[in-house]
Order: structure tokens, then sequence, then C-alpha cells
């Protein structure tokens, strides 16, 4: 089997192959947007990529046409040796990364599917979308307060007129310039809310995402993010493992005779951990009587509200992980903490 590594540029790619006994049998450039084809012409073959924007849509073309794939981790090609004694181009880094695969089976990231990327894609528009509006909004109450006005409250979609009508009755006009954000925090607004449906009718669609929006606080974001994220649930022995790589559990600082445990991890997908602990908070709020929140709302009394409330999300990851591996829905009957859950370290 040849080995075939791939330095993967914007508009132009690196391509390095060796035998199996480690010996440059070819070097060459092409074209990003021609790799698929090439890999069409090439015999069975072990494709090394680094991680980058566009190495999933090449393993998807490798996969097709009967390669192996592995996809490194961009934080681990420095340990490997690409870029040593700052010595980097991308003819020694497609050099290296196939030097190495004769020598090891290198790891390989999870490629996820097309529908994975698909709903990461739709999640990330949603949240940049969301941080657009907030920085402008962030903006107006800028310009208010230099002019001694506040707004209190969060209410998005009516902030837009409030400050027109505050500006009108508190100052000479409104600035044309101020008026034009005030105009595109509007079209975010309809944005967003029609983003919304979008993400609504994706989940509706989707019978896991039905099952998985069942647990009191998960709704279509966090549903779909999830699948996103988890992809292919198999792919983890056990829900503290799927925590794990998420980030939600703790880490540890210990040396010799020292042991100290530390806040969580915070390794993983961001977006999804970040979405989990909103949901938390939403049924801290309203969900008193579920066993998942008497629960965390035991460990808040012992602790504080955000130990607790991490620490609810991160059984959170638990339940769906089990809701979708086993095809059932969310009974609040279930037992759902044990002694040595609720004495973990979380922070």
């Amino acid at each position: 089997m040849q080995h075939l590594a791939i330095d993967l540029g914007s508009r132009e790619s690196q391509i390095c192959i060796r035998n199996s006994d480690g010996d440059i049998v070819s070097e060459r450039k092409l074209p990003t947007a021609k790799l698929s084809n090439f890999l069409a012409r090439q015999p069975l073959s072990r494709v090394i990529l680094e991680t980058s924007a566009e190495a999933f849509l090449i393993a998807d073309a490798a996969h097709e046409h009967g390669h192996q794939v592995r996809v490194v981790p961009a934080t681990l090609v420095r340990t490997l040796g690409v870029g040593e004694r700052r010595q980097k181009n991308d003819q020694r880094d497609a050099r290296k990364l196939s030097e190495v695969s004769t020598r090891i089976d290198l790891p390989s990231v999870h490629v996820p599917s097309a529908s994975s990327r698909e709903r990461k894609a739709l999640c990330n528009s949603r949240k940049n979308l969301i941080e657009a509006r907030t920085k402008l909004v962030n903006f107006v109450r800028g310009q208010l307060r230099q002019r001694a006005i506040v707004i209190r409250g969060r209410a998005r979609n009516t902030f837009p007129s409030i400050v027109r009508n505050l500006w009108v009755s508190e100052c000479d006009g409104l600035p044309v310039h101020l008026d034009r954000v005030l105009q595109t925090i509007e079209g975010l607004n309809e944005q967003l809310d029609a983003m919304g449906q979008e993400l609504l009718a994706v989940a509706k669609q989707d019978p896991v995402c039905q099952r998985l929006m069942t647990v009191p606080g998960v709704g279509p974001v966090i549903a779909i993010r999830f699948m996103a994220v988890v992809d292919q649930p198999e792919r983890f022995h056990s829900a503290h493992h799927l925590m794990s790589y998420i980030g939600l559990t703790p880490g540890e600082n210990s040396s010799s005779m020292r042991v100290q445990r530390t806040g969580i991890t915070k390794a993983g997908a961001s977006d999804l951990r970040s979405a989990l602990i909103q949901g938390a908070w939403s049924m801290m709020r309203v969900q008193g009587s579920d066993p998942m929140v008497k629960w965390a709302t035991a460990l808040a009394q012992r602790r504080n509200r955000f130990v607790a409330v991490t620490a609810l999300a991160r059984k959170l990851v638990g339940v769906l992980w089990a809701i979708w591996i086993k095809g059932t829905t969310y009974q609040s009957t279930t037992r759902v903490a044990s002694s040595a859950d609720s004495e973990v370290d979380i922070m």
C-alpha cells in the first residue's frame, strides 16, 4: 500500500507519495479542486491529511474511491515533526506526514457525515447572526448611555422601535447612521425568526431529534447540535466517554504525592457545551419538579448554583446519549443520580 500525504491549501495542495518501503515515488502540486479526480486514478492508498477547512471534503472523496483515510489533528502534527527546527513549507510538511505514516498508523479524528456537517453549519449560521445582532445592540446601547439613557430588559425584537421612540422624545432626532444600524438589527431579527423555524422543521423531520426533545430544557438547537457533534453514538463506549469528549468532566493536575482536581476541561465542542449549560439553566428555572433538577438543587445547596448547573448539563449529556442509543424517550421517573455522581468535583 502506498502512503499519500496531502498538505491542503485553499487553492493548491502539495502531494507526497511513498511506497511501503518509505521511498518517495512522486511529489507534485495540484489545484485543491482537482484532488478528487487525482485520487480516483490512484491505486489503493492510505491518504493522510491535516485537519483544515477542506479536509473533510477531500476525506469524503478518498473514501468514495476506496482509500484509507487518516485526518490527523492539527495539535498532533507538530509532535510528529512537522515544522521542526523552524523549517516549514508545504513540501516538507507533506514529506513528513507521508514518512511518519510508513512507520505508524496515524490516529485520525472522526470524519463527520454529510448530514452532521449540514446540521453544524445551520447552527453556526444562527450563532453568527446572533453574535452580529448582539454586537450591534451593544453599540446602540453605548450610544444611548452617552446621553444618559438606559434601556432595561432584553427585548431584542422590540429594541429598534424602543430606541427610536426614546431618541425622538429625549434627543433632537435620530441620526441617519444610527437608523441604519437599527434597520440592520430589524433585518437580523427577521432572519433569526426564519432560521428558528428552519431549525424546528429540521428537528420535526428527524425521529431522533424528536426523542431528544422529550428531555426538559432540550429544544431544537440543543438536539440538532448534539446530533451534529455526536454523529454516531456507538463510537462512544459510555456516557462518561461522551461527557469527556464534550469537555464537561473535571480535569486533574496531579504529580507524585500531590493530587489536585481542577475545573471542567472545556475540551471539545464548545458550542454544544454552552448550549447544554443554557438548557440546564432553563431547567433549573422552570422544571423544579423534575428529578434531575431536584438532584441539582440539592447539589447547589451543598456547593453553589454554578457548580450545580454544570453538573446538570453533564448529566443531560448522559441522558441524551442513552435515549439515542436505546431508542427511547425521557422518563422523569428514571433514577438519574448516583452517590458517585453527586460527589464529582465539577466547576
